[in-house]
């Protein structure tokens, strides 16, 4: 799942596009103009943005040199119009722009450019290999993960062992997860884990799991059955 910024003025816009990505599993926030792109921004990085380029207060192409400028274009940025000139589409692709989409926007063309600009954006991601690794905790200690994820201490009886030391903490699991995978895969497996740890604590109950995690019913089905997990097995083995 990706936070997933779309910036447009036109309501019906918005509606549909948050409708669409919404189903594919990601998180979205809205904006109908540049100043709400702005503070949302300002509250963190999403992991793609898809911006419009005429809107009445701020053009897209004008805050898109803003947060070039300033040094906040770290995520891929997906321009929109239904108006735009080859040479508007070709400037915003010098500033920094990913890609260009002509409104209307086809269904396809909209899902392969946002798996594109999610492909890009997890390509930066892991593009500092030769990071150091944290080093790997004696039972009593917690060590830090840059980026401010702590992870507890191995437990023999309950937590998800990550191989490399790291413990997450859990009610009576075990499981086990490689740093070494690519992220989306990582990330998969993750969620895949904490789906399963709340639906056998919830005794399967898809509403108590959608209140415990956040999502709606319908998302939460989507969700489990992309990740291939199954409510009534696990509800059948911790019975």
């Amino acid at each position: 799942m990706a936070n997933i910024l779309v910036v447009d003025d036109e309501m019906g816009i918005r509606e549909l596009l948050s409708e669409i990505l919404s189903d594919e599993g990601h998180a979205i926030q809205l904006a109908e103009n540049a100043q709400q792109a702005r503070e949302a921004r300002a509250q963190g990085a999403p992991d793609l943005v898809l911006l419009d380029i005429w809107m009445p207060d701020t053009d897209g192409v004008t805050l898109l040199k803003e947060w070039q400028r300033d040094g906040l274009l770290t995520m891929p940025v997906i321009m929109m119009s239904g108006h735009a000139t080859i040479d508007t589409a070709v400037e915003a692709t010098r500033i920094g722009a990913l890609n260009f989409l002509e409104k209307p926007i086809a269904l396809q063309k909209l899902l392969k450019a946002v798996q594109a600009g999610l492909t890009r954006a997890q390509e930066t991601v892991r593009a500092p290999a030769l990071a150091p690794r944290p080093a790997i905790a004696q039972p009593e200690e917690a060590p830090s993960v840059p980026g401010g994820i702590s992870f507890a201490a191995p437990n023999p009886v309950a937590g998800i062992t990550v191989r490399g030391g790291a413990t997450v903490a859990g009610d009576n699991h075990s499981f086990s997860l490689s740093f070494d995978l690519p992220l989306r895969e990582a990330r998969d497996a993750f969620e895949r884990m904490y789906f399963e740890h709340h639906l056998g604590r919830e005794g399967g109950s898809m509403t108590r799991v959608a209140e415990k995690t956040g999502l709606e019913r319908t998302h939460l089905y989507r969700k489990l059955k992309q990740l291939g997990v199954e409510p009534g097995k696990l509800a059948k083995k911790n019975a």
